[in-house]
């Protein structure tokens, strides 16, 4: 495959798509999304790996480049377009494939939302978690708002997001964040054992045990989408969300205003 931020490669019925931004602790510009939901809609694999090139498995958006440092118009982008769940969450979210989260380090802002869009989550002792849109005056993507509850309560979703805590490997996998923590050495292998297992069994009996579970747990994501979309166009519009970015690429503390 001809991609230029992530990478892919195919064991047996397993594919692994690495993304391949490590200068850059793999945040995603608006290639890396375009990238990562074409080879998700496109796999033919019965189950996906998806994992971070160097030491982190995704910091979120590339701050100067989707929030376009603060400048606001990225707000008026979103203001301009018709309200919709974002494509790549949309191809994580309704693929039939089942996806395996290798979570090598730093999972996030977005690289976390990444993490909760797979159906499993496994994490190197080196991982960490965060949901650090509020401090950047935004609002999380829709796996934040509904994946996150599911896994660890209402009452901890809500403490993670609104505070932009980073949690370690143990934390996420105290409160059911993540279901196994292992050396970094060998959580690839992990990865790769859990999915290959999966990809043993009868294909279309385990689609079948991934639509049941969308159609039994999860929200409608369309919807949702909609209603997120319409909120970062107002929120990527605000005074706060400037001065976080702000803060972030000076090395500040923020202050926030309320606008």
């Amino acid at each position: 495959m001809d991609y230029q931020d992530i990478r892919s490669e195919r064991r047996g019925e397993v594919e692994i798509l690495t993304l391949d931004r490590p200068e850059a602790r793999n945040a995603l510009t608006f290639r890396t999304y375009a990238e990562l939901e074409r080879a998700v809609r496109e796999t033919t694999a019965r189950c996906l790996v998806i994992t971070g090139a160097g030491s982190a498995f995704c910091s979120g958006d590339d701050v100067r480049q989707v929030m376009g440092g603060g400048d606001g118009k990225t707000g008026e982008r979103l203001a301009a377009a018709a309200p919709r769940l974002t494509p790549a969450a949309e191809a994580l979210l309704t693929s039939a494939v089942p996806i395996v989260a290798a979570v090598n380090g730093a999972a996030v802002g977005w690289g976390m939302e990444l993490a909760l869009m797979c159906d499993l989550r496994l994490a190197s002792e080196r991982a960490v978690f965060g949901e650090l849109f509020v401090l950047r005056g935004l609002c999380c993507d829709v796996a934040g708002l509904s994946r996150l509850a599911s896994l660890v309560g209402r009452e901890k979703a809500a403490e993670l997001l609104y505070t932009g805590d980073v949690i370690d490997a143990q934390e996420a996998l105290r409160i059911g964040l993540v279901s196994r923590v292992v050396p970094e050495a060998q959580l690839l292998d992990a990865a790769l054992a859990l999915a290959a297992k999966i990809a043993s069994n009868p294909p279309l009996a385990v689609r079948q045990l991934k639509a049941g579970l969308l159609l039994a747990l999860d929200p409608d994501w369309k919807m949702l989408g909609e209603w997120v979309s319409r909120s970062l166009a107002e929120l990527f519009r605000t005074e706060d969300h400037r001065e976080g970015v702000k803060s972030f690429l000076e090395k500040r503390a923020p202050k926030y205003v309320g606008r």
